[in-house]
């Protein structure tokens, strides 16, 4: 944490969209840098920040986020996201 704070919901959302893409129930969508950005981009403009300044508050926000129903949550953000850049992507197909 370099920045002295981070937005630990920008972590697990990566993490999520990364895993995510990954099934293969994605498998026909496009899985460019540019595409999985803008999934993440748009996931989190869809989800609230939970900035913390230190790895105890990092280790917190984790496992409040890490409940079945927060990750169901998320991913049905996450899944939103995709579904939206893989009908309207941001660059030439």
């Amino acid at each position: 944490m370099d920045k002295g704070f981070i937005n630990a919901m920008e972590e697990i959302v990566t993490t999520l969209v990364n895993v995510s893409m990954m099934s293969p129930d994605y498998q026909t969508f496009c899985h460019c840098q540019k595409c999985r950005n803008d999934i993440i981009a748009l996931s989190l403009n869809n989800l609230p920040t939970h900035y913390v300044t230190s790895e105890e508050g990092r280790t917190f926000v984790f496992e409040q986020l890490n409940r079945e129903e927060n990750r169901k949550w998320m991913n049905k953000k996450i899944i939103q996201a995709i579904h939206v850049v893989g009908k309207y992507p941001k660059h030439d197909i």
